[in-house]
Parts: C-alpha cells; sequence; structure tokens
C-alpha cells in the first residue's frame, strides 16, 4: 500500500452507542507506513447529550412507536449536537482534515439472522456547517446492501491492531466491546478474522437499574448493586435459552432485540427478584456469553474496551469466566478505552477518504470488501487524496509525538 509522501491526515470520529450515554470524541493523526497503518491518538472527549436529549432517544427506541416528526426532530438535534461535539474536540486538540461520524443508532433491522437495514441519526450537514470541515457519514448501510450485517465495525480496526499480537502469541486473541452490546473479534495466528455481536452488556443492565430505582439511577454505578447480589439460576437459565445466543455468526443485535419488553418477558411467573440480584444475573448473562464464545474460539487473550470496564462487577465476573491471565484492557495496549470506538470511527472515516475498503466480509458476512459512507462537502471545494493502492493488514498505535 503506498500513499503520497507518506501525508499524515488529522481525523475526528464522532459516535454514540447504544446506551446512549453521550457522545464520544476523539482526534488522531493517521498515516500508511509500508503497508501498516500508524494511528496516533491526539486526544479524546465524552460530551454529554443536551439535557432532555437522551430521554427523547430512549423514548424513540422499539419497542416504543415512533413517527416521522419525531425521528425528523432527533435527527436534526442529534446532528446539532454531534457539530457541538466536533467544534469542542477541535478547539481542544487542533484543526483537522475530515470527520466520520457513525451518529447515533436507533435501529437495526434484522430478520431471520439477515441485515435488511440500519438507522442512524445526526444529520452530518450540521457538522460540515459548524465545523466547515468535511464529514463522511453513514457508515454501516453500504456492508449491508452487500449482504453484511453493518457490524460489528470494531472489528476494521481489530484485526489489524491484533494481527502481532496473535501471531507473537501463537494463539486467537480477542477484541471485547462492552457497549450497550458486547461484540468480540477473534484475529487468528494466521490473520483469519471472525467478528459479531455475542449479546447484551450495558443495554439490559441500565434498563434494570433504572426500573429497580424509579428511574432515579441510569445505570449500576460501578457495579455496586450486582457485587451485593447473587445469580439467580432460574432467570439466568430462561435468559440463556433466547436463540440469539445459540445462531452461527455472523450475526448483530442491538437493543430492538434486547429491551425493556424483552426483560418483562424474561421476567414473567418467576418468584420475585431482589434489585440486587436481577443486577447480579444480568452482569453473570454478559459475562458467561462472552466466554462462551472466546472458549468456543479457544482465545487465549482477551482485550477488553468499552464502558462495561469501568464495571467492576462485569470484569470481576469476566475474569472468573475466562481463562487465567487472559483478560486485558486495550489501555495496556497503548489504545485509550475510553476513546476506542471514536478512534475506531476516525480509522474508518480514514480508509473512506483514502479510497481503502473498511469492511471485512469475514467479520459482518458482506459480499466482499466495501468502501463505506457518505461524505458531505465543507466549507471549501473537496479536494480528496489520491487513493492508496492494496489493502490495510497492520495498525500500529504510536504515542504522540512519535507519528514520524
Amino acid at each position: 500500500m503506498t500513499t503520497p509522501a507518506g501525508h499524515c491526515f488529522r481525523v475526528l470520529g464522532l459516535l454514540s452507542g447504544t446506551s446512549v450515554d453521550g457522545i464520544d470524541v476523539a482526534v488522531a493523526e493517521i498515516r500508511e507506513d509500508a503497508g501498516t497503518v500508524v494511528l496516533t491518538p491526539l486526544g479524546e472527549l465524552d460530551v454529554p447529550y443536551p439535557a432532555g436529549l437522551r430521554a427523547d432517544l430512549l423514548d424513540a427506541l422499539p419497542p416504543r412507536p415512533s413517527s416521522a416528526r419525531q425521528l425528523t426532530v432527533l435527527d436534526t438535534r442529534v446532528g446539532q449536537s454531534f457539530a457541538d461535539a466536533a467544534a469542542l474536540g477541535i478547539a481542544a486538540y487542533g484543526p483537522v482534515d475530515v470527520i466520520a461520524s457513525l451518529g447515533q443508532t436507533v435501529y437495526h433491522w434484522v430478520e431471520n439472522g439477515v441485515a435488511l437495514g440500519t438507522l442512524q441519526l445526526g444529520q452530518p450537514a450540521w457538522i460540515a456547517e459548524r465545523t466547515g470541515v468535511p464529514v463522511i457519514a453513514d457508515l454501516r448501510i453500504r456492508d449491508i446492501t452487500a449482504g453484511g450485517q453493518g457490524a460489528p465495525l470494531a472489528s476494521t480496526l481489530d484485526a489489524m491492531w491484533l494481527r502481532g499480537l496473535a501471531e507473537e502469541t501463537g494463539r486467537p486473541v480477542a477484541a471485547l466491546n462492552l457497549g450497550g452490546i458486547a461484540n468480540i473479534t477473534v484475529v487468528t495466528q494466521s490473520g483469519n478474522v471472525l467478528a459479531y455481536d455475542t449479546g447484551p452488556a450495558n443495554a439490559l443492565l441500565d434498563l434494570a437499574a433504572a426500573h429497580v430505582s424509579d428511574g432515579k439511577l441510569s445505570a449500576d454505578v460501578d457495579g455496586r448493586l450486582a457485587l451485593a447480589g447473587s445469580v439467580r439460576e432460574d432467570l439466568l437459565d430462561r435468559l440463556l435459552a433466547d436463540p440469539y445466543f445459540a445462531a452461527a455468526p455472523p450475526k448483530s443485535t442491538g437493543k430492538e432485540h434486547f429491551h425493556g419488553g424483552y426483560l418483562d418477558s424474561a421476567l414473567s411467573g418467576l418468584p420475585p427478584l431482589s434489585p440486587e440480584d436481577l443486577l447480579a444475573t444480568l452482569t453473570e448473562l454478559t459475562a458467561a456469553t462472552v466466554a462462551a464464545e472466546c472458549r468456543r474460539h479457544g482465545v487465549a487473550t482477551v482485550v477488553a474496551s468499552g464502558g462495561g470496564v469501568a464495571n467492576p462487577a462485569t470484569m470481576a465476573a469476566l475474569a472468573r469466566l475466562l481463562p487465567g491471565g487472559a483478560l486485558r484492557t486495550s489501555d495496556d495496549l497503548g489504545l485509550p478505552g475510553s476513546g476506542k470506538e471514536a478512534y475506531l470511527t476516525a480509522l474508518l472515516g480514514w480508509l473512506s477518504w483514502c479510497g481503502v475498503p473498511a469492511t471485512l466480509p469475514s467479520a459482518t458476512g458482506a459480499s466482499g470488501p466495501r468502501l463505506l459512507g457518505a461524505l458531505t462537502p465543507g466549507a471549501a471545494p473537496l479536494n480528496l487524496p489520491a487513493p492508496l493502492g492494496g489493502a490495510a493488514t497492520r495498525l500500529r498505535v504510536a504515542e504522540s509525538g512519535q507519528s514520524r
């Protein structure tokens, strides 16, 4: 793969995950060096949604009904919030060449294991207007049109980043993202890659915390409830019987499946549970489903990131169910876990900006690799770089000041 004079682009990544808990912003310098993508993290921000917007977004998620007017209003308000977040990122870390936005997913349409469509809110024109920078957005749908799941796109970064570690250890390595939904990317020592959503992570935990606290809690902060409870095997067995867990990859899911009604159905007819036992059982569900998939692929090292890493109950359950010493975090390997998905978004934008396909068919199930995204011009005429040749196969995370 070649690039004109090894030019280094500054890219800003934006997204809000399935937990709908705010906007992740990251700025990175990204360049190519003899077939290796060099990503230098420059900084990341966590920008809360404006008061009321998170509640309005949650109110629009399945299984609740929504209207064209409601989605239009939210698309605008989320776009404006993303624009403000991008401006904060530029003010903090300097100007950028391009912005990539994964938006806010509100619906991922899957029937009989086939992804048919996906909807991300956050109109990119607001971002381009606010910053004057070109924006690459709507990054999932092209993979779906090629027969893929449109997820997990984290596999693109993980496969390049962890390939060397798998070769070094001679054993498969898994990247684990603990967001609203948990997903893994398994990278083997021979370079084969498999990625998919394993099931719920924070999605059900946050719902349960809000339910047992009458809305006073939006999450089980520091895993306090779960750590004080015990696993109820009757509920766990009922949850594990969900056909999603037995389905073969590639597969993807979201809050359109793991929502409040789903939890209510699982609890129906069971003896009452204490709040602590409910949270302990849901935490065990996340850990058990992740660990089962890692064992199935013979994974020796699990590199975790995402909001769930900050939950001691989740991490303790994973450490107990995974092989001894297997659990690490992305921070251990130099990539800030708090901003990993935003750095992923920046990488996806850089690949598209440079004309490089940004999906792995073995991970998403698509018929072939595809260039991702739709491009919204900034204040100036577009000046795209010459397309890179070849494909990106490795990624190195460099410390700031060491990108050259």
